[in-house]
């Protein structure tokens, strides 16, 4: 699904200081919780319908109206002018009609600007469809503005906790240090900024870097220092349709997981790794979580390509498509070398995490620095992760998710979903998911015994059909992982009951 949005590049000062205005989203939220953004939202029916089929108009009028709604600022000179009582009644019925059907919001908002509703105020930046790592994607006009005289923004908290004028340059260094969570369009909106000495040059410089990603270049999605996902087409399970490659360091590199045996989405991954050295990094390996297809599709393409090692542990490493540079064998806690980290601190390193269960070869990697876990496929972002036996065993796989849970953990780079930023937070929503399918289980056979296909549909009722098949397998490992605690028992016609 792709929703249509505007973000708005509010700006005030000239040259060195020049400074743009970013809010705080709530860490409760489930997209982006916790990180600073520019202002911005999904288009509505109060912007308006499209011109003889073009979108900007309304896109532009949405980036407007979201910032009035979320700061207070104004921006267009011609509206009439308004108490201060009048707008914040106005900000108030749009903020607390959010979650309705928006009619009282609407109003309000066309009630206090008429006609007039600022597109003139704003300079068309880029377009950029977020990249496809989550159901949801968000193909988003991005928008210049300069802050009118007398406006003054104010973030009043809800989805929004705070909001601050920053110098890009300080915003990048605190980002670095790891001070300040920034999503990734405002690091990639930042460094441009930086590397372009006129406001000209920035607006062509991100119009040329967006029409790259329309002609199929990676992003450089960035949810924390020092690791960039890449995410690539991959014959995996849905919802997910990618893959996230990731590549870690920044002089030196490493390449986790090259996910895709497409050629043309190898290609991609090759010219951004092209790319990469030739502003000056050196890749030095590629690190392998297990063996599924999915993850591995372009190791030996990778590493034939740039006469790289492989490294993984040794079950995966035995396990994995023949031709590649087999490079030292990976056991728990040995570390990886990284080189400068993005601060410009050295010592950096990757540390392996043995985390069978999934798997029997899986590993996870954790980066010294800022503490993200590269969790491979324990856990994913936009769906449960499937144990599939005699390889998955959930038993072994609870333990590892304890391990995790045990872990130094800020970001959690999945292969499946975007970044979250609390990665021990979705570790204690998988246990708790958990243990929820396993009191399902318990509570239907405290019913009547059953076979596991009658449990299905009763342990299973919220999973889409198409999907019960996949869900068959996790039950069966729920089952043995009831027995082997010693709760259930099967006879020889499949029937489960409790243990008596």
């Amino acid at each position: 699904m792709t929703r249509n949005a505007a973000a708005i590049l509010l700006t005030r000062g000239r040259g060195d200081g020049s400074e743009i205005y970013l809010v705080e989203r709530s860490p409760e939220l489930r997209f982006f919780g916790g990180y600073w953004a520019l202002p911005g939202g999904v288009r509505d029916k109060e912007d308006g319908d499209d011109v003889d089929g073009d979108d900007r108009l309304p896109l532009r009028r949405c980036a407007v109206r979201e910032l009035f709604e979320e700061t207070g600022v104004l921006l267009d000179p011609d509206v009439p002018a308004r108490t201060a009582e009048e707008r914040q009644r106005v900000r108030q019925a749009m903020l607390t009609d959010v979650d309705k059907n928006g009619a009282a919001a609407a109003r309000a908002w066309l009630s206090l600007c008429g006609q007039h509703r600022g597109e003139s105020a704003v300079y068309d930046l880029c377009r950029i469809l977020t990249p496809p790592f989550a159901p949801t994607r968000y193909d988003t006009l991005f928008v210049r503005a300069e802050l009118p005289a007398g406006e003054a923004p104010e973030v009043w908290p809800g989805e929004l906790v705070g909001g601050r004028f920053v110098q890009p340059a300080a915003a990048l260094q605190a980002w670095r240090a790891g001070e300040l969570l920034l999503v990734p369009p405002v690091v990639i909106l930042f460094e441009h900024w930086l590397a372009n000495p006129s406001l000209d040059a920035f607006h062509r410089a991100m119009a040329k870097t967006a029409a790259d990603f329309h002609e199929g270049a990676l992003h450089r999605v960035r949810f924390s220092p020092g690791v960039l996902l890449a995410s690539l087409k991959s014959p995996t399970l849905p919802p997910a349709t990618t893959t996230n490659c990731y590549i870690v360091g920044r002089d030196d590199l490493w390449v986790v997981d090259p996910a895709s045996p497409d050629r043309g989405e190898q290609e991609r991954l090759f010219a951004l790794l092209d790319e990469l050295c030739g502003e000056g990094a050196r890749l030095q390996g590629i690190l392998v979580t297990h063996h599924h297809v999915d993850h591995v599709g372009a190791v030996t393409a990778t590493s034939q390509r740039y006469d790289l090692p492989v490294r993984a542990h040794p079950l995966t490493l035995d396990r994995l498509p023949p031709g590649f540079r087999r490079g030292k064998p990976l056991h728990d806690g040995d570390r990886i070398a990284l080189g400068r980290a993005p601060d410009d601190t050295y010592g950096w390193f990757l540390q392996a995490v043995f985390t069978p269960g999934h798997d029997r070869g899986h590993l996870c990697f954790r980066e010294s620095r800022y503490n993200a876990v590269i969790v491979g496929d324990m856990m994913s972002t936009i769906s449960t992760i499937v144990i599939d036996p005699p390889e998955g065993h959930l038993r072994t796989y609870l333990l590892s998710l304890d391990m995790l849970l045990a872990t130094p953990m800020t970001t959690l780079y999945p292969a499946h979903g975007p970044a979250v930023r609390d990665g021990h937070r979705v570790v204690r929503q998988y246990l708790r998911h958990r243990a929820q399918r396993e009191h399902q289980v318990l509570t239907a056979l405290g019913e009547q015994p059953a076979t596991a296909t009658d449990l299905l549909p009763k342990v299973y009722g919220d999973v889409d059909r198409k999907m019960l098949p996949i869900a068959a397998r996790s039950l069966e490992a729920g089952l043995e992982k009831l027995r082997e605690d010693g709760n259930v028992t099967v006879d020889a016609s499949g029937t489960w009951r409790l243990a008596r």
